[in-house]
């Protein structure tokens, strides 16, 4: 151990040696064995017994310092160092700091025992240890090697912001601590008050630490908030906060429904090793008896992956009469991994298995599990699949196998395809050719389905079996009373397309596009023939192969004016594009081209359909005019019109296909609909947009569509209007009109306030609506919501009704959090 004593004005030493020379040097020995003292600095003892020393007799060295511990010396500053020879005591008096093994004593005083080899510290304490937790005290006592001890009023901080205090602490063993009258939080002082009570805390009686097992235990504790106490916990434990994973008992959960009754969980957590763990999860009801559950998941250096267990023996099986749930043993399985092959490759898994389609929705499990997305985010299949994707810098990749469980009562499993694969592939070549971009894509899907999949449209056909009638039946003809979804039997396309594109501006400043492309298709369906197939498309077996060439130019002159508040530019827009007549229109499986929406996002594309399973024919002209003005001062108005012609051959959008693609779209006629949108951004406070869609002849309002997005500082707001015109065609029989709002308020810092609401103006009624109000800070989440939405509400449920339920959350940092959400009813 090493001393450097830094004394103010001058310094002096005076150490008291009335025994031989060599005793006097033995006692040397011993202090430098403690601390290594600069001989050439003079020492102060008490003044009584004063003698002066020869240094020059003394040996020309230092003693070499004991080690104090195991890694190296203890470096000492102080105003003043004190010997007491009787007692065998070194006194450090202030501004103490004492450096030892990457830790830190400060204090106003430090005495060293060196027959019981104790340290003393009082006033002011601090003690900073190596991994930056630091402990405040009045009186700390300790061993050399700070293994043992006791501390008086002690308050400690550690790195990662969690604090103790206690009116005492004992340490022994050098790995336990015992904090009496103990108080624990995550939360920081109060900037203003350090002494108000923080957010939340939790008392004991005894707060034991032990830093081997790296577990706090909490005798006689309550839990308070705002210094109030709110639960009273006779026992209980927790990893302390150094800890990532730990094996122990995890947060209750509980819940509560008709067919299972009351229920109570408690995970028990394995941290079986660094990179792998297991969660088992016994769930008690009170209907239905015993639920059993496990997770294993494992992290590996490429990825990671997981997998979940549930079963049980029901009880009381005709609570679900009537219900796919009516059976004595149910249960289920659901995974999911990825992994890395590369930086540019990935391959990964989800997979979901279940005695019955109802299990996951009646025991609140698997995609069902988390409160939120059990009400908004519940998805409408269960899905698994073996996926591949590579991402290059001009390139993408994607392959997949799927196969969809159905989750609701609308859903007929033998309806649903099984995908085996569909591959996606697309690249950008990065050379030129003949001066332009050169890219290409493919794609190949191939999928079977069970039983052919009808929508009916109208009431009319749903009442009357229309969908499946003979062809015979002239109302059974679409595009008056079904869709077909999709048609039994076996599906599969193989699909590419070369495009180039090449840019010219003259010296006019007008912009030529010339763009060519080149499509193919092979197409093998084997439709089977059942009742109602046939009125769509032709059953058996049937190969088709389809080349679509394609050429076109497409015009764009820019007119700028500049003024001192700014620029405007005026674009006139022309596309002129020169093809055949799509092969086989109409009569080929639409799987993945069913959704058209004709606006201003998709007048200036080449081929407006969604998917591959359609493709666009005929001769046809897109033009427009757009105008844009940028503020000096910020923001910009951006003006979009235009309309778009078939000039010759087959209007593909006019030709029903099994889903009535393109019928209604304002596309289906040789002069198309107009389509507009109006953009404006005055600041980045306020966002305006407005989209629509006129009849071409009478210019009635087909689509229109008005958003508004305002940011202030606390508060933010959005409201979109919709207004859609009947699609008889497709099953809108009527017009839907209606208003979307969000809105949140940050109350004070760390509360806010939001809700949102979709009001129905055609039937005078609000469909859905949320309200909540949430506080987050550093160490503490509360969410309280209040939401309603369309769901249905048992796997038998053939139509969605309005379910109204209630979702709390809270969350404390370090200790564990839960969250619960309750049904508060069903309305039509």
């Amino acid at each position: 151990m090493k001393i450097t004593a830094a004394l103010h004005g001058r310094t002096r030493m005076v150490t008291r040696c009335i025994r031989l020379r060599r005793e006097c040097l033995g006692l040397l020995t011993i202090l430098a064995a403690v601390f290594t003292i600069p001989l050439s600095v003079p020492v102060s003892s008490p003044a009584n017994a004063q003698v002066k020393l020869n240094y020059n007799q003394l040996p020309p060295k230092p003693p070499k310092p004991a080690k104090v511990g195991k890694d190296g010396q203890m470096l000492v500053q102080a105003t003043e160092m004190n010997y007491d020879y009787n007692n065998n005591r070194i006194a450090a008096v202030g501004s103490v700091q004492i450096y030892w093994n990457g830790s830190t004593l400060e204090a106003d005083k430090v005495i060293y025992d060196q027959k019981t080899k104790r340290l003393h510290a009082e006033g002011n304490v601090r003690l900073t240890d190596s991994d930056g937790k630091i402990t405040y005290a009045n009186l700390l006592d300790l061993s050399d090697d700070y293994r043992d001890g006791f501390v008086d009023s002690l308050r400690l901080d550690t790195a990662d912001s969690t604090r103790m205090a206690a009116t005492r602490a004992d340490r022994t063993n050098g790995d336990v601590t015992i904090f009496q009258n103990g108080v624990y939080t995550a939360c920081a002082a109060c900037k203003d008050n350090p002494r108000k009570p923080p957010l939340w805390q939790v008392k004991g009686a005894r707060i034991i630490h032990n830093q081997t097992e790296k577990m706090l235990y909490f005798e006689n504790a309550s839990l308070e908030f705002f210094g109030q106490p709110i639960a009273y916990l006779p026992y209980f434990s927790t990893p302390d906060p150094t800890v990532k994973r730990k094996s122990g008992f995890l947060t209750p959960n509980s819940m509560s429904n008709t067919f299972t009754g009351f229920g109570v969980e408690v995970p028990y957590y394995f941290a079986l090793a660094p990179d792998y763990d297991l969660t088992v999860t016994p769930r008690v009801t009170t209907r239905q008896g015993l639920l059993a559950q496990a997770e294993f998941r494992q992290r590996m250096i490429n990825g990671s992956w997981e997998i979940r267990g549930y079963g049980i023996n029901q009880a009381d099986p005709g609570a679900f009469t009537g219900l796919p749930g009516n059976k004595t043993w149910r249960g289920g399985i659901d995974t999911k991994g990825q992994f890395a092959l590369n930086d540019k490759w990935v391959w990964g898994w989800d997979g979901v298995a279940v005695s019955d389609i109802a299990f996951f929705r009646d025991y609140n499990l698997g995609p069902y599990r988390n409160a939120l997305s059990s009400f908004l985010l519940v998805p409408d299949t269960g899905l698994s699949q073996l996926y591949l994707t590579g991402v290059g810098n001009r390139s993408y990749f994607d392959a997949r196998v799927m196969h969809f469980l159905g989750y609701s009562g609308a859903d007929i499993q033998s309806q649903i395809p099984e995908v085996h694969p569909v591959i996606d592939y697309s690249n950008i070549m990065n050379w030129n050719v003949f001066g332009g971009e050169v890219s290409y894509k493919g794609n190949f899907t191939s999928l079977s389905r069970g039983t052919a999949d009808f929508d009916a449209i109208n009431a009319n056909a749903s009442i009357n079996g229309l969908c499946t009638a003979t062809s015979a039946d002239p109302m059974a003809r679409m595009p008056a009373n079904c869709l077909l979804r999709g048609a039994a039997g076996d599906y599969t396309r193989l699909s590419g397309e070369v495009q180039w594109r090449r840019s010219y501006t003259d010296p006019m400043g007008q912009i030529f596009t010339p763009f060519a492309s080149l499509r193919a298709d092979l197409i093998s369906a084997n439709i089977v023939a059942q009742p109602g197939v046939s009125n769509f498309i032709p059953t058996g077996t049937e190969q088709v192969a389809r080349i679509m060439p394609t050429v076109g130019l497409e015009y764009r002159y820019p007119f700028i004016n500049v003024q001192p508040w700014g620029s405007t530019t005026i674009e006139p827009i022309g596309q002129i594009i020169i093809r055949p007549n799509e092969t086989s229109a109409g009569r080929l499986p639409n799987e993945d081209a069913q959704s058209l929406t004709f606006d201003d996002s998709n007048l200036f594309r080449v081929d407006k359909f969604a998917g591959w399973d359609r493709v666009e024919g005929g001769g046809r002209a897109n033009v427009g005019v757009q105008a844009t003005t940028q503020f000096d001062r910020g923001g910009f108005i951006n003006v979009l019109f235009g309309q778009s012609y078939q000039l010759f051959g087959l209007n593909s959008y006019a030709v029903p296909d099994p889903t009535n693609t393109g019928i209604g779209s304002g596309l289906d006629t040789t002069r198309s609909d107009y389509v507009g949108r109006i953009s404006y951004q005055p600041n980045s406070t306020f966002n305006f947009s407005t989209r629509v869609r006129l009849d071409e002849s009478t210019l009635a309002v087909r689509r229109f569509e008005a958003e508004g997005k305002a940011n202030f500082d606390r508060f933010s707001v959005s409201v979109l209007y919709g207004n859609y015109d009947a699609q008889p065609e497709l099953g809108y029989l009527q017009r839907r009109e209606g208003i979307l709002g969000t809105a949140s308020f940050k109350v004070a810092q760390n509360w806010v306030v939001s809700g949102g609401a979709r009001y129905d103006i055609i039937n005078d009624k609000i469909n859905q609506y949320i309200i909540g109000a949430g506080y987050v800070d550093d160490c503490f989440i509360l969410a309280l919501n209040y939401i309603t939405d369309y769901a249905y509400v048992t796997s038998t449920s053939l139509t969605p009704v309005t379910d109204h339920r209630v979702m709390l959350q809270i969350g404390l940092r370090t200790i564990g959090g839960t969250s619960f959400s309750q049904s508060a009813g069903t309305s039509q």
